[in-house]
């Protein structure tokens, strides 16, 4: 198989695991989705492939921080939402491993991550904030700093504006006005990409299945 390797601390568990998986002789090319997953499988074994090299892949492991009965999503708590989310709507399916407590009756609890060119920011959070308004939703937003206490950059040089907005009433309308904004580079409403969700808890694995 043809897999994309998500990032964050549920998603390093599975690739730990599937490494064990290698070595005892499974046949499976991997894509991750971040620098430090790109580390963590060369560490575990896994052969790496990418999308230059391959044109889809059959599936896509990722963790979420918020998931909600439509399996929608918020990602990007680990700062890699653009290739988690270029390596999702590449796979044929996407599979979202999660504790319970990651499973929401309406999104935004969480932090919204925007990924943002830093040229221009104050027009973009201008923006951002219109989109807000235009859905009905408010709250603060912070440029991420990283545990150095500078500005937090992505893999790919970017910064990461994270929105404090409570609840999102209509992710999908907000995440097509989010996509729309010049500067805007990618932001952590995966809406329609997820097939499934296990969800881990006190009484053992839940599984919803996209309707």
């Amino acid at each position: 198989m043809r897999l994309g390797l998500g990032t964050g601390s549920t998603a390093k568990h599975f690739v730990e695991l599937l490494g064990e998986r290698v070595r005892a002789g499974l046949d499976v090319a991997g894509v991750p989705t971040s620098e430090a997953t790109r580390a963590d499988a060369v560490r575990c074994g896994i052969p790496l492939t990418t999308l230059e090299d391959i044109d889809r892949l059959d599936l896509t492991v990722d963790g979420a921080d918020e998931i909600d009965p439509a399996l929608n999503l918020i990602k990007g708590g680990g700062g890699a939402l653009l290739r988690e989310k270029i390596v999702a709507a590449a796979s044929d399916r996407m599979i979202v491993i999660a504790d319970g407590s990651k499973f929401v009756g309406v999104l935004g609890r969480f932090p919204l991550p925007i990924e943002v060119i830093p040229f221009g920011l104050a027009a973009t959070r201008r923006a951002i904030d219109k989109a807000f308004a235009k859905t009905g939703v408010s709250g603060q937003m912070v440029v991420r700093n990283g545990k150095d206490g500078h500005v937090f950059v992505t893999d790919d040089g970017h910064w990461i504006v994270d929105a404090h907005l409570g609840q999102i009433g209509n992710a999908p309308q907000l995440a097509n006005l989010l996509t729309s904004i010049p500067g805007v580079v990618e932001h952590g409403l995966f809406i329609g990409l997820a097939s499934a969700a296990m969800l881990a808890g006190p009484e053992g694995i839940r599984v919803i299945e996209r309707s």
